[in-house]
Parts: structure tokens; sequence; C-alpha cells
């Protein structure tokens, strides 16, 4: 029987950060979480690491029919990822590739005001961005985060996770400049059994904890370093 690595997200998310100390003190830090799952994690290495903390909405193109799974994924920005073997071995057409895009482009974007609200966004050009998510499966919704942060001219990007498929942190490692998976389990099955707790955040939640980590980031025309 398989046992759960992590009681929940935060202690994930402790974890994580005592992996990634050696970004401590950098004043060209940025930490992204991908919601909702990521978003947990994100808050405790952006706490340790006294880094700005923000949200990176990414979305799942799901299968029609088969919803959990990704067909490929968009991001912030407009950055759209396939997966082509998904779409080549389901023979998925371009007409039902477009109809699900635009309709995950809809709740992205809604998403993104939701969660944000009246915050500023933090500079991403010219600083290294740590992407956070509780978990990778296949990774397509990490590489459309990727995607999509490298359209924002960053100086570096790390991807960083508490577990993960062995074949996703592969297959990251090309697309980024680091990867961090803590736990890559043998068989990996889903992300969920690993957590004791992996109840599904609500849209509230996301929005509290960004708000919370606003005393992190620098104050207004200056660039990174705690407040």
């Amino acid at each position: 029987m398989l046992s759960p690595i992590f009681r929940d997200r935060a202690e994930a998310g402790r974890k994580l950060a005592d992996a990634l100390r050696d970004y401590a003190g950098r004043d060209d830090l940025v930490v992204l979480g991908l919601p909702r799952g990521g978003l947990p994690v994100a808050y405790e290495v952006a706490r340790v690491l006294h880094a700005p903390l923000d949200v990176f909405v990414v979305r799942k193109l799901g299968v029609p029919g088969q919803e959990e799974l990704a067909m490929g994924a968009i991001a912030s920005g407009g950055t759209r990822v396939l997966n082509e073997d998904v779409v080549e071995m389901l023979d998925i057409s371009d007409q039902i590739i477009e109809r699900v895009t635009a309709r995950e482009r809809q709740e992205l974007e809604r998403r993104e005001r939701l969660y944000r609200g009246e915050l500023s966004s933090p500079k991403i050009e010219g600083r290294h961005v740590i992407l956070i998510d509780d978990g990778l499966a296949t990774g397509a919704t990490m590489r459309a985060a990727v995607a999509g942060a490298r359209h924002k001219a960053p100086s570096g990007i790390t991807v960083a996770v508490p577990t993960a498929a062995r074949e996703a942190c592969a297959m990251l490692e090309p697309e980024a400049d680091r990867v961090v998976c803590l736990a890559t389990p043998e068989p990996f099955v889903a992300i969920g059994i690993w957590y004791a707790d992996f109840r599904q955040l609500s849209d509230a939640e996301v929005r509290q904890l960004l708000i919370s980590a606003e005393r992190w980031r620098p104050p207004e025309g200056q660039d990174g370093g705690p407040r």
C-alpha cells in the first residue's frame, strides 16, 4: 500500500523551501505559485526565502469526455503548449483544440482578476522566477507555465515541486534552468496520493494567501528584497 509523503501542502512547502535555501537573500527573486494547489506550497517557500509571491495562472486543456487527460495547457500571457502525443493518439481536431482553448482562456482571465484584484503584479523581467506547483503528473501544465514566464524575459527559471513523476521532471529539464523535484516515487499514480490532506482550495483561500504575502513585497519602485 502506498503511503503519503507529506501531511499537507504547507508541510510540503516547508520541505521544498529547505531545498531552495541557496536562493535566500537574493534581491532578484520572485516566487510564482500555480493555482490553486501550488499556492500553499509557494507561500511557504516565499516566506522562508523572503521573496515576493504572486500567482501564475495556468489552465489544463482537458480532452473532451476525459477531462483529467491533458492534451495541453495555456498560461498567463496567451501561451499555449500542446501534448502532441495525446493529440495524435486520439486524433483530436484543430476545431476541438480551439474550442477548449477559448473556454479555458475565459476561465484563466476570470481567475487572474479574482485572485489578484487590486494587487499589483511583481516585476518578472530580469529577475529569477521560481515556478511552484503541488506536484507534476504529465508536466503539461508546468510546461505552459515555463513557456509563459519566458515571454516576460526573466533572468532564469527554476521549477520546484514536492513530488512528481520522474518522466515529468526529465521532460522539464531542457526547458527550465533548474528543476527541483523532492520526491519521484515509483509507481507515481497521481499527485494526491502522496498527501494525507489533498483537499481542494477555494478561490478565496488563494486570494487570502496572496494578501498575506504582501508583507514580503518590496516597496513600490524598488526591486527585490524583503520589506
